[in-house]
């Protein structure tokens, strides 16, 4: 037992590591970067949208005292000039904004996802990346080196008995979801777990696509699993749905919903995908 407690505290270090403020202050305007930031054990002094995250990133745990910026399309500059980074870490999604960040601290951008043959090379390479900027090279490769032992465990225990194709639905109401396949964050998680997509439908760059309920409708013998949050009014109302109570996964009873995980994320978010992943379908 005092063993096993040993290793939980071990693995407990390597990826959630003691916070350390060493380094260079960083602003973090991206919650993938944010969250590689903090695997790393360098957590940034502010980020976007602080006050959601506990709603749509929940893991790694954001530390008290980490700045709120707002949103991203209106960075509050005044809070940010005032808490003086040394550095400020941008992405795709908030390019526009450098010429404006560079006159409060130096500006750098990382690439969060790149479709690729691999699944997950590019959050893979922004950890190692972001560790060498901050020093943090030893941290960067021991965090993967055990995040690819857990994902080799999990795909084990989910090829031990039969898996039924997955699909993986945001619901925007009772009648539109956001299905995901492509090329994105989830669908390279599926893939490095070894698990089927059952959405063979168009998607965008970000691998989900806006669908009537009616399209989920692809095969029989699938598991559908929902992120939350859900919409308040949609369990409700699907209940009393022609269209949704008829569909056969719902009439098997093979709904369910699991807790938020971001989308847009890093290896972080993936790794809670898939354990989390792993814990529904290996129960």
């Amino acid at each position: 037992m005092h063993r096993r407690r040993a290793l939980g505290a071990s693995l407990a270090m390597v990826f959630w590591p003691a916070l350390a403020a060493a380094g260079p202050r960083v602003a973090a305007l991206d919650w993938a970067l944010a969250e590689t930031l903090l695997a790393l054990g360098h957590p940034p002094i502010a980020i976007v949208a602080a006050m959601d995250w506990n709603r749509f990133v929940v893991e790694p745990r954001l530390p008290d005292g980490v700045a709120d910026l707002g949103l991203q399309p209106g960075i509050n500059f005044e809070r940010l000039a005032v808490l003086a980074p040394d550095l400020i870490l941008t992405s795709a999604f908030t390019q526009q904004l450098e010429p404006a960040l560079a006159r409060i601290a130096p500006v750098e951008r990382f690439s969060i996802f790149e479709p690729g043959p691999v699944p997950l090379a590019q959050p893979r390479t922004l950890m190692l990346q972001l560790g060498e900027r901050l020093g943090r090279r030893v941290q960067a490769r021991a965090w993967l080196e055990e995040a690819e032992r857990r994902l080799d465990d999990w795909r084990a225990r989910l090829a031990a008995r039969p898996q039924r194709p997955l699909l993986l639905v945001n619901f925007i109401d009772a009648r539109h979801v956001r299905v995901y396949g492509g090329a994105g964050l989830y669908q390279n998680v599926l893939d490095r777990l070894g698990l089927v997509n059952a959405w063979t439908g168009p998607t965008g760059y970000w691998g989900y696509a806006t669908v009537g309920i009616e399209r989920l409708a692809t095969q029989a013998d699938l598991q559908l699993l929902a992120f939350e949050p859900l919409p308040p009014d949609a369990q409700a109302t699907l209940r009393r749905s022609p269209l949704w109570t008829q569909l056969p996964f719902v009439r098997a009873g093979r709904v369910a919903v699991l807790p938020s995980v971001l989308m847009f994320g890093a290896m972080p978010s993936a790794l809670r995908f898939a354990r989390l992943v792993t814990e529904r379908l290996g129960a």
